[in-house]
């Protein structure tokens, strides 16, 4: 790891268009510390899903730098860019493919080289972290959604990244599931970036939002501030739940 002082993310005049010239993102400049849990909020188009492919490397060849733990993303550092930023898809079944939980969390590790006692270690600490140690030796297609979701973030977990990266973690989750996961959230050591059109699990999880309209970021600060600005909120079409005051919710600090 590196020292504290070094940021965990930072994007500097990232710039990115499609192969068919519709450009994503127009300059999006942004810092994120170690240990801080940020939302990234925006409706859909304003090139959430794009600016978070670009944080791995799985997209690339735009314009401006993305600079992971001092680590500039690029093909020189790509694997250890891949190891330190684990992003946590939607859908948990695009994560677990493996016959057995325990199976989909060594995966990741067993492929960067572990192995024998210290890969088991690993896989038990990242299922004890999402309260699934008990499920180990479970098909995952034999869980619950909820459960399966606990999984995938273990899979990411597992390889101990600076950063996870999760994309619409409350979605098709029951209020049971959704609060434990956010416990679960609350209690990792690791820098969060959380995509999210959730409003209120923004609020509940995150100090600080970012909000990314039209492919530049429109505004960054404290989330209960930003969403009690009704104005930027209707300007962004960003929409609180009916009844749901920002003001009287006990915010993620």
């Amino acid at each position: 790891m590196n020292d504290v002082s070094t940021a965990s993310l930072e994007v500097s005049g990232l710039a990115f268009a499609y192969p068919d010239g519709h450009q994503a993102l127009f300059g999006v400049d942004f810092s994120i510390a170690r240990g801080e849990r940020v939302a990234l909020l925006g409706p859909n188009g304003a090139g959430k899903t794009t600016l978070v492919l670009h944080l791995n490397g799985i997209l690339g060849g735009g314009t401006g730098t993305v600079t992971v733990a001092g680590l500039p993303v690029g093909k020189r550092h790509m694997s250890e860019i891949r190891q330190r930023v684990g992003i946590v898809f939607q859908d948990p079944d695009d994560q677990l493919f493996m016959p057995t939980v325990r199976e989909d969390v060594a995966f990741g590790p067993a492929a960067a080289g572990l192995k024998g006692p210290a890969l088991e270690k690993r896989v038990h600490t990242a299922l004890d972290l999402v309260g699934m140690a008990d499920f180990a030796d479970r098909p995952p297609h034999h869980l619950s959604f909820g459960q399966r979701r606990r999984v995938a973030v273990a899979t990411v977990l597992a390889m101990e990244p600076e950063i996870l990266v999760l994309d619409e973690p409350s979605s098709n989750l029951d209020p049971a599931s959704r609060r434990e996961l956010a416990d679960i959230l609350r209690s990792l050591d690791v820098t969060v970036l959380m995509v999210t059109h959730d409003l209120p699990y923004a609020l509940e999880l995150c100090p600080r939002s970012l909000i990314l309209s039209d492919g530049v970021i429109a505004a960054d600060g404290p989330t209960a501030t930003l969403l009690g600005d009704e104005a930027l909120m209707r300007a962004h079409r960003l929409e609180l739940p009916f009844g749901f005051d920002p003001g009287v919710v006990p915010t993620g600090a």
